[in-house]
């Protein structure tokens, strides 16, 4: 039998959905009456008739650009966040940049139930790597992990041997970062000629696990399932199993209302068809209708062999745009064309992310104007790269013009291996 995190995990879907959309014309009306931004949004629209799926796809997706606008001429959260609630919080600059606070109360961002259908559980020792700078993601999981009753050590990236003195003096058996870190950690200790056997579980997001990655931690004794978050909404989808079998696709959190819908537009998709994934979140510190998350999902309709009753995703399958999730950081257009913008010397620039020795990898490709004698070395590109980006990236310089093809951020990576 499943162990459930709550009761809410054995509710009949049809049953969560109806309550769901009974309460939604109040919180729409409440979240517009305290934040001025999604008001202007909405406007023209009866938010009193909002009360099913079909009223809800009549609402406009609400996409990150139209967030960034606002916060950019009504610093700092353009009418999207209820300031009046805000006391005590902490908040975050994403990628775009986009600032966002962290929603009151334990485990803001419902990273729990992901972390319990991992099979973790209260007084496991959790090492944390996910970032605790700048953006959410080190606490969206920290909260979720100490909400469920662990002990977290918040590790952070880098120092990879001060990691490894951690998990052995703590004698950690969870780990949670990106798929990609953990081999990092177990490679090192191997390197040092030491043992992180403590491990036996983790909770990987932020990037592509691919099955590979996954069967070479099965063999090193880790369980390893996932999560599909996003610093605006938290954890949207998870994976579960039963007995250590994985099931396929990812069950939907509670308290959010997913859609899936042709990329660009705010149409539903049909069947099984792939789409972008569009998130409606009634919380009130941060209230988001229709957030167009850029991911392309589809939906599974049979219902998931773990017994829970929330509806499921095929999971990740790509970006709508050219916005690229590499080492758990958004690598964005916007980003790359601000390294053009430092050096006057560039003419065109490409961010290819690749895959190599099981890593992800960056290589900027460059081509200089012949006509500009000041060309910036490759060492002060990679500097600005790091400052634009936040990630370390290799540089190379291209003699013949790179395509007018519109690519700025080339994702090179395959996913079914």
């Amino acid at each position: 039998m499943t162990d459930y995190f709550d009761s809410s995990d054995a509710i009949p879907d049809a049953d969560r959905q109806q309550q769901w959309f009974a309460n939604l014309p109040n919180a729409l009306q409440q979240a517009t009456s305290d934040c001025s931004g999604l008001a202007k949004h909405l406007q023209g629209h009866d938010l009193k008739a909002v009360n099913s799926a079909l009223s809800l796809a009549s609402l406009p997706v609400l996409r990150k650009s139209d967030i960034i606008d606002a916060q950019t001429s009504r610093p700092p959260f353009g009418g999207f966040v209820n300031e009046n609630n805000l006391s005590g919080c902490r908040v975050f600059m994403s990628p775009g940049p986009v600032w966002e606070p962290q929603p009151n109360g334990g485990d803001p961002w419902q990273a729990a139930r992901a972390l319990h259908a991992a099979g973790i559980r209260p007084g496991d020792r959790v090492h944390n790597t996910f970032s605790y700078h700048n953006t959410p993601g080190g606490f969206m999981l920290d909260e979720g992990a100490r909400a469920l009753g662990c002990v977290v050590y918040p590790a952070g990236v880098g120092n990879t041997t001060q990691q490894i003195d951690a998990i052995k003096h703590m004698s950690s058996n969870v780990f949670i970062g990106t798929p990609d870190y953990l081999q990092i950690l177990l490679d090192k200790a191997a390197e040092e000629g030491r043992s992180i056997s403590s491990i036996k579980a983790a909770m990987v997001s932020g990037g592509a696990l691919f099955p590979a990655m996954r069967a070479a931690y099965k063999e090193a004794g880790v369980h390893v399932q996932q999560c599909y978050a996003t610093a605006d909404l938290g954890v949207i989808a998870y994976e579960t199993a039963t007995d250590g079998e994985i099931h396929g696709g990812m069950l939907l959190n509670e308290n959010l209302y997913v859609e899936i819908v042709r990329p660009g537009t705010g149409e539903l998709v049909e069947g099984d068809e792939v789409g972008e994934m569009v998130v409606t979140r009634m919380n009130p510190d941060y209230p988001l209708v229709r957030f167009a998350t850029g991911d392309m999902s589809a939906w599974l309709d049979e219902p998931s062999p773990c017994g829970r009753s929330q509806r499921r995703i095929k999971g990740w399958m790509g970006r709508a745009d050219q916005r690229t999730k590499v080492k758990g950081m958004f690598v964005d257009p916007i980003q790359i064309q601000a390294v053009r913008r430092k050096h006057d010397a560039i003419q065109q620039l490409r961010m290819v992310v690749g895959r190599a020795n099981d890593r992800d990898t960056l290589e900027l490709q460059v081509h200089l104007d012949p006509m500009v004698l000041s060309a910036p070395s490759a060492e002060q590109l990679a500097e600005t790269v790091k400052e634009c980006c936040g990630l370390s990236a290799e540089i190379s310089f291209v003699d013949t013009p790179l395509p007018a093809d519109g690519i700025v951020v080339d994702d090179t990576r395959t996913y079914n291996t």
